[in-house]
């Protein structure tokens, strides 16, 4: 039988000292698509003892924290509730982590800084590394995994027995720190740029865990060094300095003598030694492209808008539903029959004492609860190409492959295209914003090219769609392929500078807008005309010199947060 992989190891130990102290170390988040080493690990956490709810990322606040029961109260009299998750300490595993919303980041957060008992594990199945789960969770989970690279002939999980388990639990509270252990630990994290305070303090609670595992009553460097490898090797964002050797008895004055200044040299190496091992083993463990890593985490999760579907809204129809508020219907709103009841109910009693009403239910205006949604809007992607020079052909061919690509993925992703195509003194709108892969292909076979560079007419155009666009409830996103060269003006002259000067001050007026963009300047020799164009837009510049249709695809696709 195949022995474990490492990383499998490190996971088993990880989920045996949350059975040991799961108050303490919170939960475990797992990056790691569907399949036999996920499915290993789910059935795992099934032996472990206690409750386990499995619960979507869109579980509602009456879940979470209970409500009142409508018909038990309405036949009481009195305000009957009832329990929620919260109430229960259990193991609560969401899957599809990454689509958790901050409003329900924050409420989770509560429940496990209320220290009932409760643990989180988080299934983030986030397909690059501009998705995943809210860091407001991250940073209260002891343990991060990521079975991306795990065997699945090693993906097994050896635990101890149930019985093992509870036995260590019970021996937890009599396992014994050291004094100078919080002072390692603070300071190995501060080595490796982890800021959070919860790091330290949650490697020392899983050293005590992994003591008690290991039938020990004090915490040992064994322990400490394998606390520090699960908690803070998935936390660091930076690699260790080496530190200078401390100086040695040859380095002293001449003038100080062993009566004057003691000779500690061996125990500043038994101080420096622990510290240096656990941070080696921590190293070890670091992803090879460490800062690549850490950067787009950081902008993956600074990003609200551009996720692959458009800006959040709200909706009275149709939608991700949302907590229900005061309002008043007016034939546009939907009522909310059971937040209204249960607005209304714990009333009951004292309304038909004073109004004197034999109603069943008595409901009064400021009682109504109006339903409420949250919908995304489609996206537009609009594509804006250079089509004049001699050049025309080869870049209009591949603009046409990049959209026809660009076409057959928008029904998956909920996103519409349109092209804009200028030469000469004027800009055509070639194809109006559609889904169609058809339609797209008859529009694009007939796009012409050749004259000159009116820069500023595509973007005025491209302005005007992005208007329309809006006004229907799109979310606009612009990609401009040019070399930015202008050298017509809107009023059609031959003016380079003044060409210039009108493309300048219509890319700022698309800016003003707060739609996304980029420009692919795709001239043989890229300049500075393109980069100075994406400074105007506020957007990115992305330089693809004989680029195919399938890089430009890639590239707008990336960069506007397909």
């Amino acid at each position: 039988m195949t022995a474990p992989a490492p990383s499998a190891r490190r996971a088993a130990r990880a989920l045996a000292a949350l059975a040991v102290d799961p108050s303490g170390l919170k939960g475990i988040a797992l990056r790691a698509r569907l399949g036999p080493a996920r499915q290993a690990f789910e059935t795992v956490l099934l032996k472990l003892p206690g409750l386990l709810h499995r619960i979507p990322p869109s579980v509602s606040d009456t879940q979470l924290f209970g409500g009142l029961n409508i018909a038990a109260t309405l036949a009481e009299g009195r305000p009957v509730a009832d329990p929620g998750l919260q109430d229960t300490p259990a193991r609560l595993v969401i899957p599809m982590a990454e689509r958790i919303s901050s409003n329900l980041a924050a409420r989770l957060g509560q429940i496990l800084d209320t220290n009932r008992g409760h643990t989180l594990i988080l299934l983030d199945e986030g397909a690059d590394e501009d998705e995943g789960a809210p860091l407001a969770l991250l940073d209260r989970l002891a343990f991060h995994l990521d079975f991306s690279d795990l065997p699945v002939q090693s993906a097994r999980f050896l635990l101890p027995a149930p019985a093992d388990l509870i036995a260590a639990k019970t021996r937890l509270c009599d396992v014994e720190g050291r004094e100078e252990d919080v002072e390692t630990l603070t300071s190995i994290a501060t080595r490796f740029g982890i800021d959070s305070l919860r790091a330290p303090s949650l490697a020392l609670r899983a050293a005590r865990a992994l003591a008690a595992l290991d039938q020990e009553t004090r915490v040992g460097d064994t322990h400490l060094r394998e606390a520090a490898e699960l908690v803070f090797a998935s936390r660091a964002t930076m690699i260790p300095v080496e530190e200078d050797t401390p100086p040695g008895p040859q380095d002293r004055t001449a003038d100080t003598t062993p009566e004057d200044q003691p000779d500690t040299s061996d125990a500043t190496i038994l101080n420096n030694l622990p510290d240096e091992i656990l941070v080696q083993a921590i190293k070890a463990l670091l992803p090879p492209n460490l800062l690549a890593h850490t950067r787009r985490k950081s902008r993956g999760r600074a990003r609200t808008g551009n996720t692959g579907a458009g800006l959040r809204r709200q909706s009275n129809r149709r939608g991700r539903p949302l907590t229900s508020r005061p309002g008043k219907p007016d034939g546009r709103n939907r009522i909310d029959p059971v937040a209204t009841l249960r607005t209304a109910a714990p009333w009951q009693r004292l309304r038909r004492q004073q109004e004197s009403d034999t109603r069943p239910v008595i409901i009064h205006p400021s009682d109504v609860r109006i339903r409420r949604f949250e919908d995304r809007s489609d996206r537009l992607l609009i594509f804006v190409v250079d089509a004049s020079g001699s050049s025309a052909v080869a870049r209009l061919s591949e603009a046409k492959g990049a959209v026809e690509l660009l076409l057959a993925q928008a029904y998956a992703k909920r996103d519409q295209v349109a092209l804009i195509a200028f030469r000469g003194q004027s800009a055509d709108l070639l194809l109006s914003p559609t889904r169609s892969l058809v339609q797209g292909k008859r529009r694009l076979a007939a796009l012409p090219g050749g004259g000159g560079t009116p820069l500023a007419t595509g973007l005025q155009s491209a302005a005007e769609l992005i208007e329309v666009s809006k006004r229907r409830g799109l979310t606009p996103l612009v990609a401009i392929l040019t070399d930015a060269r202008a050298n017509i003006t809107l009023e059609g002259v031959a003016d380079r500078p003044q060409a210039l000067e009108d493309a300048s001050r219509l890319a700022r007026m698309i800016h003003a807008t707060g739609t996304d963009s980029i420009v692919v300047d795709i001239s043989v020799r890229p300049g500075s005309h393109a980069s100075t164009l994406a400074a105007d837009l506020g957007g990115q510049y992305l330089a693809l010199p004989r680029a195919d249709a399938h890089r430009i695809r890639a590239a707008v696709d990336t960069a506007l947060g397909g």
